[in-house]
């Protein structure tokens, strides 16, 4: 029950703030090359689920957690296949009709 305290929670929703401010912050720069901001979008994005992973659904390496962290890695990776699949048939698609 460790993982139960105020002070992991605070650490969570402090951390989770400060990433959602850092992207509007990055949303908001206009001098700035649009890269740069797309990958720091992408970065402070991939963080922030990170961030929710551990502090709020409370997954970690112990061995109670292994199945639900299996389940959540094969829902990305065949959420990843669709996503993907569907732009490479749309993009075939659209080459075909050119």
């Amino acid at each position: 029950m460790n993982h139960l305290s105020l002070k992991n929670y605070l650490l969570g929703f402090f951390l989770a703030l400060s990433l959602t401010l850092i992207s509007f912050g990055l949303a908001i720069l206009e001098n700035v090359s649009r890269q740069i901001i797309v990958v720091g979008l992408y970065v402070a994005a991939l963080a922030q689920i990170f961030v929710h992973l551990r502090f709020f659904l409370h997954l970690d390496s112990s061995s109670e957690q292994r199945w639900n962290l299996f389940t959540i890695i094969i829902t990305a990776l065949l959420s990843f296949i669709l996503i993907c699949g569907g732009i490479w048939v749309m993009y075939t698609l659209n080459s075909r009709m050119m």
